[in-house]
């Protein structure tokens, strides 16, 4: 069932407005957008999909096609502590929003995503989608600065997920054929259009069955650690510091990791190795897309992959399979898991040519292994698509 479908079943009548945001994939530059790196990104032709209409009494009225509870709030007396639900993620956008534009009609709306739930970026999705529809409402036109800094607070102060500008930059910024190229110290970006001698590619998107939640995992703890390591290199190079909170390994030379590295600990070291040669992976990778080399660029991103195992040191058994597997798979040009790593699905370029292929290998190598994730475990593949529409 469609949202509109829903929204006219549970009002009795048609929405009114429609909206929808896309899903990114990072195939390059993942846990490094926190400490102010370099990332690269696509949004894809699946995303988050909204019907509402007004509700003039100031009340938000949402339902989710993937969670039973509905959820309500007025928008000038929003909860200010975390609800513990789907919908706080909604709740923090209503008062990053009202800080800035004082707000009065509510909405009443139906909610549904495309594909399952974990690694790509749906819970910015989601804010994104949330946020046009209540500033459609409030005739509000935000920037898209405004947008994305608007739904990163949300995540970060009232969701309390330490996460960076990546997910919702791609799902703002990004345009088909093209890869976001941006660097998160200054927010400037480069969209690099697809080569036109390149090779054909899709997006092929792998889920483990499994779910995941970034505020209950060890996200927040891998950014701590990443922020240790930049207070630390600080210290023994007698760099100024300041607050911790402030820390961030961009703002420590290479050449000072490289000199003080070993007095970290191991945990420290292993996040900052991750930080710095995935920086370095971004700009090669950004420079094999410019010259329409998809090999190279596929192999940066396994390669990005394989670091986020060993030194980031995330990703359930679950997608660690799927990493090996899609690894030894012909047709495969790279990839990665996706989003946090804990749970979620793992991403890949694929050829074309092997699709069918490439979806019977990795579905028969991955059941074989968790056959108990049979109806749970599903593949999707995608193309790169425009971000939002404003």
């Amino acid at each position: 069932m469609t949202a509109q479908e829903m929204f006219e079943r549970t009002y009795k009548k048609p929405a009114q407005y429609t909206a929808f945001t896309p899903y990114r994939i990072c195939p390059i530059g993942a846990h490094s957008d926190h400490q102010l790196g370099k990332i690269t990104g696509f949004a894809i032709n699946k995303g988050i999909h909204i019907a509402y209409g007004p509700k003039e009494n100031g009340v938000v009225e949402i339902q989710s096609l993937q969670f039973e509870k509905r959820a309500q709030w007025h928008v000038s007396a929003t909860p200010d502590t975390p609800q513990h639900d789907w919908a706080d993620h909604l709740r923090g956008a209503t008062i990053a929003l009202n800080k800035r534009y004082p707000l009065r009609r509510g909405l009443c709306a139906i909610l549904s995503g495309e594909l399952p739930i974990g690694g790509l970026s749906s819970s910015a999705a989601v804010i994104i989608t949330f946020l046009s529809a209540l500033c459609t409402m409030n005739d509000i036109k935000l920037t898209p600065d405004e947008l994305i800094t608007i739904s990163q607070e949300a995540e970060n102060l009232y969701v309390g997920v330490a996460c960076g500008k990546l997910d919702q930059s791609c799902e703002v910024y990004c345009r088909k054929d093209h890869l976001l190229y941006m660097d998160l110290k200054d927010n400037t970006y480069k969209l690099i259009p697809q080569h036109p001698a390149m090779k054909p590619y899709k997006i092929a998107v792998f889920f483990s069955g499994l779910e995941r939640s970034l505020a209950s995992s060890a996200f927040n703890m891998r950014v701590d650690e990443c922020r240790s390591a930049a207070y630390a290199l600080k210290a023994y190079a007698g760099m100024e510091y300041g607050k911790f909170e402030e820390t961030n390994l961009r703002d420590v030379p290479y050449e000072v990791y490289l000199q003080y590295k070993d007095r970290l600990p191991d945990t420290w070291r292993r996040r900052a190795e991750h930080w710095y040669t995935e920086f370095f992976r971004v700009e090669k990778g950004a420079e094999a897309w410019e010259k329409g080399d998809i090999e190279e660029f596929g192999r940066l991103s396994f390669e990005s992959g394989r670091s986020s195992i060993y030194n980031w040191e995330t990703g359930s058994p679950e997608l660690k399979k799927l990493y090996e597997i899609m690894a030894e798979t012909e047709g495969i040009y790279g990839g990665r898991f996706s989003g946090a790593g804990f749970k979620g699905c793992s991403m890949a370029l694929i050829d074309p040519a092997f699709e069918e292929s490439i979806i019977e290998r990795v579905t028969r190598e991955y059941l074989t292994a968790f056959p108990y994730l049979e109806g749970k475990y599903s593949v999707h593949i995608c193309e790169s698509a425009d971000g939002v529409k404003f």
